[in-house]
């Protein structure tokens, strides 16, 4: 967008702002539906990504259904139009932690629940239920795009341990549970070649075993289709979906019967078509000292309430100056909370790692890009800050408010004074 696009816009709702583009999400969209659009392949989007009811419209426009991980996430979606039930299962409900309103998603809503230990196998017979199950196996490897985010292997939180995957199911069984699915996540790393070696690792294993599971008529892959964040990076589709074809046919001639493989991408249908707008407050350098040392700091009133990856983990995220160009300036750009991680140039060190930047002055836009995943979604009320409004800019470029800036009152809403 440019410099008086964002100033009306910034005249309306204030920055900093969430800005996300239709017709960017609907072709990370359409590169999910064509890896996906043979027999027997289902997409399912990791809502946890965006809950933004305007992206699951979309994904649900799409044919896509729901990887959920909580039980608002569950009736987030039903709410934006996806069906409950387990006949399909269109919404899958994965956690570590049964908690908060679970019955309404599982018991009321028969939504199919994703099981990754034992013990929370043991408290579901416990409270009741007897139905169909997932199981999630941390099939021994697999990791994010950060140590952070390991999703598989010894370091994983997730999952139950493959070699007691058997034992799991004979034990469900008993209790009256039948395993209906099969579900692994590794993660994808930073390269698609690391992706399709661990789709297809994914496979063998699952090829292996799906003999002893004869209730399975599923088996997820998981997600983790790589993005970018430094430069656009095109998904290979037609690779991808030969492993996925004929990871499916493979699976269903073991099996002697229909199954359905399923992937479920998050990141990347969402993350570029994010963008954090923010806008710059103040110019400051810190002394020089004697090994050299200074920085000058462009502060800009976004934060990480508003995008917590970089202070998180030190991810990266593209950071243009809309009408800027030219000579160019090293600077850390800075926020307003009260800590100094709050810094959007970070390396994955987590040591300040200054930009080059078009040079620039108070009054500017600064565009964070990337951002559509885990960027609002992840954000926070921390020093009392309202969360920032989003905005949707269709392709014809219509833009209308979405969800609008939190005010004290909200943060004020759920404080009460009862006596228990």
């Amino acid at each position: 967008m440019d410099t008086q696009s964002l100033s009306q816009l910034a005249k309306k709702v204030g920055t900093p702002f969430w800005v996300y583009d239709a017709k960017e999400l609907r072709q990370r969209i359409a590169d999910v539906v064509a890896l996906t659009d043979a027999p027997g392949l289902q997409a399912r989007y990791a809502m946890k990504a965006c809950p933004l009811r305007v992206v699951l419209e979309e994904m649900k426009q799409a044919g896509l259904w729901i990887d959920a991980v909580s039980a608002n996430e569950c009736l987030r979606a039903q709410v934006a139009g996806f069906s409950g039930g387990n006949e399909p299962p269109t919404i899958l409900y994965t956690t570590d932690v049964f908690r908060d309103n679970w019955k309404d998603a599982v018991f009321d809503q028969k939504i199919l629940p994703n099981v990754g230990s034992p013990g929370m196998l043991e408290y579901l017979i416990k409270e009741g239920y007897r139905g169909p199950l997932a199981i999630r196996v941390n099939v021994g490897f697999g990791h994010g795009h950060v140590n952070a985010c390991d999703t598989g292997g010894p370091s994983s939180k997730h999952g139950i341990w493959w070699e007691n995957a058997e034992d799991f199911a004979r034990k469900a069984k008993d209790a009256g549970c039948n395993i209906v699915m099969l579900h692994t996540h590794v993660g994808s790393g930073p390269q698609q070649q690391e992706l399709r070696d661990n789709m297809q690792r994914i496979v063998d294993v699952f090829s292996d075993w799906i003999s002893a599971f004869p209730d399975v008529t599923a088996v997820s892959l998981g997600g983790g289709l790589p993005w970018n964040y430094r430069e656009y990076e095109p998904l290979d589709v037609e690779a991808l979906k030969t492993i996925l074809i004929s990871g499916q046919k493979r699976l269903e001639e073991i099996a002697s019967r229909s199954i359905r493989l399923e992937i479920e991408p998050g990141r990347y249908l969402v993350a570029s078509s994010g963008t954090l707008v923010t806008q710059v407050t103040d110019i400051k350098e810190t002394q020089t000292n004697e090994k050299g040392q200074g920085v000058t700091f462009s502060m800009v009133d976004a934060g990480f309430v508003d995008l917590a990856r970089p202070a998180m983990y030190g991810s990266y995220h593209r950071i243009t100056v809309p009408g800027r160009s030219g000579e160019e300036t090293a600077v850390c750009v800075a926020g307003p909370m009260c800590e100094s991680g709050d810094v959007f140039t970070r390396g994955a060190d987590e040591m300040l790692e200054p930009r080059d930047l078009p040079k620039h002055e108070i009054g500017d836009f600064m565009c964070l890009h990337d951002g559509g995943a885990y960027g609002y979604a992840m954000s926070s009320n921390y020093n009392s800050i309202g969360r920032a409004p989003q905005v949707w800019r269709e392709e014809d470029g219509t833009v209308r408010l979405v969800s609008r800036r939190e005010t004290l009152d909200d943060l004020l809403a759920c404080e009460v004074d009862e006596v228990l």
